[in-house]
């Protein structure tokens, strides 16, 4: 048991309702929104956290009160009107069921949203300023606007408690409609609602008491904030801790939500939403500050990765209640497993972001390593046993050779897996090489940790062969070797160019000037040339895209801009790396414009690339003619949730998975496994 761990595993009573520990989920958006409405899949999402064990789940971060807030972008849920109350009926139950408690976030954007979407309505604000984030010029609030969204809030706060949720929270944190109110870098009014901060704090005010007359005075409310926006011309912490204070004060809140930062832009953005460059709970200092001056519980979330920083947040008395949102993503068992003195069975989140990044490009929230979160309906947290015990080899220990291992020893399968290395993880080794990533060397390390754990044969330094493999009679073979870097197209790079890979692996050590060429957006060739910057090198990115790491999402792309701009590092979009060739010791690289087609030329001292990877497949090759399947994978089956069908007496069925197959990400390869394996 971890220090502390009971003052985390104590009961938490807020106005008669008593939550069962101090460890809870904050309302966020995941993406699982369907008709404006928390369906199945949003359920089964928070009812698995119930399951294990947690205190008290939030969703709909953030559910608009108004059609002037939309809900669809993001596709988030719609409280502006009584359609939901069924749906949170369903929900409530599917949470109590395993004693857990469920609150709401309700929300009205102000700026912070899309006209163009859904109702085509203009946004509004306190004043007519323009956010970069959401890009949009809002109108100013009349004081029938102001009374209209005020009793918007209180209906909804009403078919809260209709709908049998344990309580809501509203939103005045990321730059909200509330909080646009009260920052000065937002509110230029003259009015009552403005100049003064006791103005400016006038409308959430009205807000709380309308909700708190719809919802009764016995009904849990409560408010997220920022304890600092950290921002020039924001609201600083004093500020903070005097709206905190007066809103507490005067009743209006049962519990106050604190974070650090807000969310005008980009930057702003990341920082609200701190990646693995931050240490673990960077922004505690906030929270704990408010809870000094105020008489109500006082929650927290921004990085709290792991529980022993959970639990002395909360012994210490910095907070009541901590929040492990994402790591909940990572592991929605992580209580049970507290409670059941099986620590180190938690699949502990690493900071990648990819659940954010996903949600900020349209996407779903998708945990990087576990991918059963927001696939309940379909895809496993725990998994079953199978009813006839098979030997399997697994080829290549990389996220999705580990999985696969870790997935069918779960099954109960005899599982050997082969890595030529002398230490698993694959290309995650390499990532984690880089810069502030080194945390993405926790998801092999729990892989690992469980594969051995379950009686994984695990034969490090042993490349397999084909007489290997057969050698140990399987009944299923699957290969996870993973891929090769590729150099890409240009002519001459093959003799002349060096890959990102090869760098961090440490088999070139470029000095002076480098020309990094990315053809991929992702994280590697941003990782490396600010390793290469550090490491005193001159260094240009140049990438095929509209700008550099361009497929790198909202929480972790403006951190290597940042890093990059600090660095000097020279970022030269729309350029195709066309042709390398040797010039005395150095080397040039021909580049052309994808807009314009004029061709420019750079004279360095080394070139390095990313073009991805491709499949390392002789070994599959070498044993899909004698597979009874022919190396095939089921696709219908495997999508419908049934086990491969083929006849396991003629011989080995031979699947391969992730990389092996085409280069893609972590995530992918750790589904293919799960999704294969959970069958077999």
């Amino acid at each position: 048991m971890i220090a502390n761990a009971d003052a985390l595993l104590k009961p938490l009573t807020i106005k008669g309702l008593t939550i069962r520990n101090r460890v809870m989920s904050t309302s966020h958006a995941p993406g699982y929104g369907r008709d404006g409405k928390p369906q199945e899949r949003y359920q089964l999402y928070h009812a698995e956290k119930a399951k294990g064990g947690i205190g008290l789940t939030m969703f709909g971060g953030s559910s608009s009160v108004a059609p002037d807030s939309p809900a669809a972008p993001w596709n988030q849920i719609s409280v502006a009107d009584d359609s939901v109350i069924p749906y949170f009926r369903q929900f409530a139950d599917r949470v109590h069921e395993h004693g857990g408690k469920l609150m709401i976030q309700l929300t009205h954007m102000g700026r912070r949203t899309k006209w163009d979407t859904e109702h085509w309505l203009p946004t509004i604000s306190p004043s007519p300023r323009r956010e970069p984030a959401s890009r949009t010029i809002p109108k100013e609030m009349e004081e029938e606007d102001i009374a209209r969204v005020v009793k918007s809030f209180a209906e909804a706060a009403r078919r809260c408690r209709e709908g049998g949720l344990d309580g809501c929270e509203v939103s005045a944190a990321h730059g909200h409609l509330i909080d646009q109110f009260w920052s000065p870098s937002v509110n230029r009014r003259t009015d009552k609602y403005g100049g003064s901060l006791e103005n400016r704090m006038r409308f959430g005010i009205e807000v709380l008491e309308a909700m708190r007359a719809a919802a009764g005075d016995d009904y849990v409310i409560g408010i997220r904030m920022s304890g600092d926006e950290m921002i020039a011309d924001g609201l600083s912490q004093d500020d903070c801790v005097t709206i905190a204070a007066e809103y507490a004060k005067r009743g209006l809140v049962d519990f106050l939500n604190v974070l650090g930062g807000q969310a005008r832009d980009h930057i702003a953005h990341a920082i609200s939403l701190p990646n693995m460059s931050f240490p673990v709970a960077p922004f505690l200092f906030l929270p704990s500050a408010i809870k000094r001056e105020v008489d109500v519980p006082v929650f927290h979330a921004q990085r709290v990765t792991d529980l022993a920083t959970a639990a002395r947040a909360v012994a210490e008395g910095h907070v009541d209640m901590v929040a492990m949102t994402r790591a909940h993503i990572a592991d929605p068992h992580l209580v049970k497993k507290l409670s059941e003195g099986r620590a180190d069975d938690i699949r502990q989140c690493v900071g990648a972001g990819y659940c954010i990044d996903r949600i900020y490009v349209g996407g779903d929230a998708l945990c990087i390593q576990n991918a059963a979160t927001g696939r309940e309906a379909t895809m496993p947290h725990e998994i079953r046993k199978a009813d006839r015990r098979r030997r399997v080899v697994v080829i290549g220990a990389g996220p999705g050779g580990l999985e696969a291992a870790r997935v069918c020893a779960e099954r109960g399968h005899a599982v050997v897996l082969f890595e030529k290395s002398g230490q698993a993880g694959g290309q995650i080794g390499l990532a984690a090489k880089a810069g502030w990533r080194e945390a993405m060397s926790g998801i092999p390390r729990w892989l690992v940790a469980q594969a051995t754990k379950l009686g994984v044969d695990l034969r490090l330094d042993t490349e397999a062969t084909e007489a290997m493999v057969l050698a140990e009679t399987p009944d299923v073979v699957i290969v996870a070797t993973g891929g090769t870097p590729s150099r890409g197209h240009a002519k001459g790079a093959d003799q002349h160019a060096v890959t990102t890979a090869e760098v961090l692996a440490g088999a070139v050590e470029p000095t002076g000037s480098v020309l990094l060429y990315d053809e991929m957006g992702q994280h590697n060739a941003s990782s490396v040339a600010e390793l290469l910057a550090k490491r005193g090198c001159l260094v240009e990115i140049a990438t095929h895209d509209r700008m550099v790491a361009e497929e790198v999402g909202t929480t972790n792309q403006p951190i290597h801009l940042r890093e990059l701009y600090k660095l000097g590092v020279v970022m030269t979009p729309n350029m195709e790396l066309i042709e390398i060739y040797p010039e005395g010791n150095r080397f040039v690289a021909a580049l052309r414009n994808t807009m314009t087609d004029a061709e420019e030329e750079r004279l360095v001292d080394r070139i390095v690339v990313d073009h991805g990877t491709l499949p390392v497949e002789g070994l599959y090759h070498a044993l899909k003619p004698a597979s009874v399947n022919h190396g095939q994978t089921d696709q219908d089956a495997m999508l419908r949730g049934e086990p491969q069908p083929y006849d396991l007496s003629k011989g080995y069925a031979l699947y391969r998975i992730g990389d092996a197959v085409a280069g893609r990400n972590i995530h992918a390869a750790i589904y293919d496994a799960l999704r294969l394996c959970k069958d077999l």
